[in-house]
């Protein structure tokens, strides 16, 4: 197979169906089936995925928790508005973080921006780091928990920016998945969010095991291909954490020939990144920037459950290396034909 181009990830996607709310209830948006043999479609509710499982199998689930990384603020003197979204936390002694600001051309190093109705936080610009990035020294007196707790009154869900709304106070829930554990995400990993805790407990009482890893998912998920060349894209660096008893999970069940079914292209990035000489998952503490397109040999999973994903981006990449370029054009064809919604607020597919 001839290595792929940007543009063969192209399609039309009407507005419409772009989801700005999530289903009143998590396991009830639907469920499109997708099976890789046959090339078989099946239309279901998400909470029908518990008949695609059986005891033994296991589900790869991203525990990573959202903080509100969007705040706002204004700068000293002039007082103008500046949106800051807290990338990463560099130096917790210092309160150092990694920020992108907008309008960026307004803030320069030395610059101070006051946030909280009382100016209650203050943080000063120390470095640019790209046309949009800045490091931010917070100033702060007080433990550190309670710069937290004050980070988190301030700061907003950071919706990604194509959801066309404000912010609701329900969006704090259900922007997050019922298993969010470890805080440092900046956006959620989405295919978790239809899981409720009845379809955990079905699933658990069925026998599905569940093996919990980490990645905290950056805005580099979000950042567009420039490039016509895919193998010329890079991938911004995500934290990943994969421990001793999440990969013994994984590993039985694929001793055992069971399913192993990563939850979303964030777990599946992950568990490829830690893959053993003889194609098993190991324990695992550091970065990934592993970028996966067509084509390409996974070694750990053997099912996906995953969103409907935008034009041109790399979750989109990645899904066709999985299910197979011309499946996916086919699903995707058909998920908009009957009115798919797209997107983290939108509906899901399992390729099996």
């Amino acid at each position: 197979m001839s290595k792929m181009k940007l543009s063969e990830f192209n399609f039309d996607l009407p507005e419409e169906l772009i989801a700005n709310y999530p289903t009143e209830n998590r396991d009830e948006s639907r469920l499109m089936v997708v099976h890789k043999d046959t090339g078989e479609i099946e239309h279901k509710l998400f909470k029908d995925v518990i008949d695609y499982f059986d005891e033994g199998d296991v589900m790869v689930m991203n525990n990573t928790r959202v903080f509100p990384a969007r705040m706002y603020g204004n700068k000293e003197k002039t007082g103008a508005k500046i949106e800051v979204f807290l990338l990463r936390e560099l130096n917790r002694e210092s309160l150092l973080w990694d920020v992108l600001v907008d309008p960026a051309r307004k803030i320069r190093i030395g610059n101070k921006l006051y946030f909280g109705e009382d100016d209650s936080l203050v943080a000063e610009v120390i470095d640019n780091t790209t046309s949009r990035g800045r490091t931010l020294r917070f100033l702060f007196d007080g433990p550190y928990e309670d710069f937290k707790a004050k980070i988190t009154e301030l700061g907003e869900t950071p919706l990604p920016k194509y959801i066309k709304r404000e912010v609701e106070a329900s969006d704090e829930e259900r922007y997050q998945t019922i298993f969010a554990k470890e805080e440092g995400a900046v956006a959620a990993p989405t295919a978790g969010l239809h899981f409720s805790r009845q379809l955990l407990k079905r699933l658990e009482l069925k026998g599905i095991e569940f093996s919990e890893i980490t990645l905290h998912v950056g805005l580099g998920t979000f950042r567009p291909v420039e490039v016509e060349d895919l193998t010329k894209h890079k991938m911004d660096s995500e934290q990943a954490i994969i421990t001793e008893k999440a990969s013994d999970i994984v590993n039985k069940a694929k001793r055992s020939k069971k399913r192993v079914c990563a939850v979303g292209t964030t777990s599946m990035r992950t568990i490829e990144t830690a893959v053993t000489t003889d194609g098993f998952l190991k324990p695992y503490q550091g970065w990934t920037n592993k970028f996966i397109f067509p084509p390409y040999d996974f070694s750990i999973a053997n099912c996906l459950i995953t969103n409907f994903h935008t034009p041109l981006s790399t979750l989109l990449m990645m899904v066709s290396a999985f299910g197979g370029h011309q499946l996916m054009e086919k699903t995707y064809k058909e998920a908009i034909k009957e009115k798919y919604r797209f997107f983290s607020y939108g509906d899901a597919m399992l390729i099996i």
